[in-house]
């Protein structure tokens, strides 16, 4: 049986400072799934500085971008945070993969199963993560399920299982909250009657529940990780959170046979429970969160439905979608795609406050004579925005003013040095940061562990 337990502490300093000892990094969690912008995120706590000797040279090539690699790690504030800046899918796993390599503890804030991250360890081989946190491949690392995240317990037994298969040792190494919001079969049968019962306003979801699991934490039915702990009382909030679906929606049939057999199911685990979203989804004091890096693809994409000011519809989407492999890692599903959209990203890092950014991807453009930007939006009758619009119908009716870049045309993704970029890379790279007012610090040219440059 794995180590589930309900909490985890970290030792701190009088005043509340993490000790030198322990350094915390929160990083995004799913895209993806539809819908708004999704965040998750996790914590990390890091054992030790990365030194000239440690891994941290062997992110990059030999003689290639090592200084580089060790002091961004080790500049690190000792509360640190990844979170997604577009509608997810950008990449966000494979930094804190990176970064866990010097960090004690992972932790996941928010979101479900519903996207998963791509990841590949040192070998090369490949893992699709969906609720097990993104640091579980470095063996020293401690992975956190935390309060914010709603848990498919069948599922995440699943995942750990793969893992396992695939040599990947879990066992004392996963914690789960037990203040986590459970998420059962149904819950997946909802999300999908409610997709239909929206009809041509539909949202996009995966259909893997989300949605319908966090609406039963806001009414305040929901049960927790903990309630696993008290099956006399199991069945009957179980019961509760049938019988209120069944009366929501006609199409769903609940009988008395379908909660004996969810909670004969959840008998088995009854043993074994263990920036705003990060703070509240795991208990985290503001004051102690420090570096917040903001994760962006050098293009946009989306899944779903809803408005998206810079898709590329066609051969020119088909195309970026093909380069971009942009497929989902749990539905496989075709990504929308399109050029980077500036104003949604300044949006991101003001509300933010990024202090920097991981630009991943730069090299699925390369195939491009010519790269647009969208810096600007305005009205059909030509009346400048000067922000991202809340009004999703005035989202779905402006126009994007685009600013267009030279192409270098030629593969980047065995690069592992800024400077030998070509120069109109480079000259993209820096445009972004200029146009945004945040430092681009980590660079992505590839899906493997060492495609990354630290700028």
């Amino acid at each position: 049986m794995y180590n589930l337990s309900s909490s985890i502490s970290t030792s701190t300093r009088p005043g509340g400072a993490a000790s030198p000892r322990d350094r915390l990094l929160l990083s995004g969690g799913g895209g993806g799934g539809g819908g708004g912008r999704r965040r998750a995120a996790f914590v990390v706590c890091s054992v030790k500085p990365p030194s000239a000797t440690s891994s941290a040279a062997t992110l990059a090539a030999p003689g290639q971008g090592k200084t580089e690699a060790a002091g961004r790690i080790a500049g690190l504030s000792q509360v640190s945070g990844v979170l997604g800046s577009q509608w997810g899918d950008e990449g966000k796993g494979k930094l804190v993969d990176i970064l866990a390599q010097h960090f004690d503890v992972v932790a996941r804030c928010q979101g479900g199963a519903n996207a998963g991250h791509t990841i590949y360890n040192a070998e090369g081989k490949k893992f699709a993560l969906h609720l097990v946190p993104s640091g579980i491949l470095n063996e020293d690392t401690l992975c956190v399920i935390g309060n914010g995240v709603v848990v498919h317990l069948p599922g995440l037994f699943e995942e750990i299982d793969g893992l396992e298969a695939k040599g990947v040792s879990c066992k004392g190494r996963i914690l789960l909250s037990d203040r986590s919001h459970l998420l059962f079969d149904f819950h997946q049968e909802v999300d999908g009657l409610r997709e239909a019962e929206l009809a041509d306003s539909f949202i996009g979801t995966t259909k893997r529940g989300i949605g319908p699991c966090y609406s039963s934490k806001v009414i305040r039915n929901g049960i927790r990780v903990g309630d696993l702990r008290h099956m006399d009382t199991f069945p009957e909030k179980l019961d509760l959170l049938l019988s209120d679906a069944a009366s929501r929606f006609p199409g769903f049939k609940y009988g008395p046979g379908m909660l004996e057999e969810e909670v004969e199911r959840y008998k088995r685990f009854a043993e074994s429970p263990s920036a705003g979203g990060i703070c509240t989804g795991l208990g985290i004091a503001p004051r102690i969160l420090g570096d917040l890096i903001g994760v962006v693809k050098a293009y946009t994409s989306r899944v779903g439905s809803g408005p998206f000011p810079t898709e590329l519809f066609g051969n020119e989407g088909d195309m970026l979608r093909s380069a971009g492999h942009e497929f989902g890692t749990t539905t496989g599903r075709p990504r929308r795609c399109g050029w980077l959209d500036i104003v949604a990203l300044k949006y991101c890092c003001q509300i933010n406050g990024f202090s920097s950014l991981n630009l991943t991807k730069l090299d699925v453009l390369s195939y491009l004579p010519e790269i647009h930007l969208g810096v600007a939006y305005t009205l059909p009758d030509g009346t400048p925005i000067k922000s991202f619009p809340g009004d999703l119908d005035l989202l779905e009716q402006l126009k994007v003013e685009y600013e267009v870049l030279p192409g270098w045309k030629c593969d980047i993704s065995s690069i592992r040095n800024y400077s030998d970029l070509p120069k109109a890379a480079q000259q993209y790279v820096e445009r972004v940061e200029e146009l945004v007012g945040v430092p681009i610090h980590y660079i992505g040219v590839g899906p493997g562990r060492d495609a990354l440059i630290f700028k």
